[in-house]
């Protein structure tokens, strides 16, 4: 009798377990698949960010050698603007109208141009989160549960026969 009330338990909460988490994945499916969006979303400025810290770090460098050398910004403004350099015996290479820094901050600042990637929302969660599945998963569940609790529940006692008192 023992042994059958632990083969009960144990099946009680194996069917109600899994009812239960299947009954709270249908609940909270919009939840779940805008949780992984944002995490998605996230991740996206996470590396929008990087890129222009790199970019910023990039900048800060040839401010600090400018600082340094003044004479920097004469030899590097004919390559960067375009213009005839003062000097006629040095050779400047032909950039055209952007530099290359200029070019990067653009590309970095430029992003929205680029294909977004879709978030990597599971498979599972993809076919719960399609309305007449996500009613169909809440009704199984919630029959599960009361199958639960009717097959598995707590056995019921016999009940004991009462002996009425004999009077004397």
């Amino acid at each position: 009798m023992q042994g059958q009330n632990v083969i009960r338990a144990i099946l009680f909460v194996v069917f109600f377990g899994v009812a239960a988490a299947s009954l709270s994945v249908s609940v909270l499916c919009n939840d779940l698949v805008w949780y992984y969006r944002s995490e998605h979303l996230l991740k996206e400025a996470q590396e929008s960010l990087n890129q222009l810290k790199s970019l910023n770090a990039d900048y800060d460098a040839l401010l600090n050698s400018i600082e340094k050398n003044p004479d920097l910004i004469k030899r590097i403004a004919p390559a960067t603007l375009g213009t005839e350099p003062a000097d006629a015996n040095a050779i400047y290479p032909r950039v055209k109208a952007e530099s290359a820094l200029r070019r990067t901050a653009r590309k970095a600042l430029s992003d929205p141009n680029r294909p977004r990637t879709e978030p990597a929302i599971p498979k599972w969660l993809t076919r719960c989160s399609e309305p007449r599945r996500r009613a169909i998963l809440f009704f199984v569940s919630a029959a599960l549960i009361l199958v639960s609790f009717i097959c598995f529940g707590p056995a019921k006692q016999p009940p004991k026969e009462k002996q009425l008192p004999q009077s004397q």
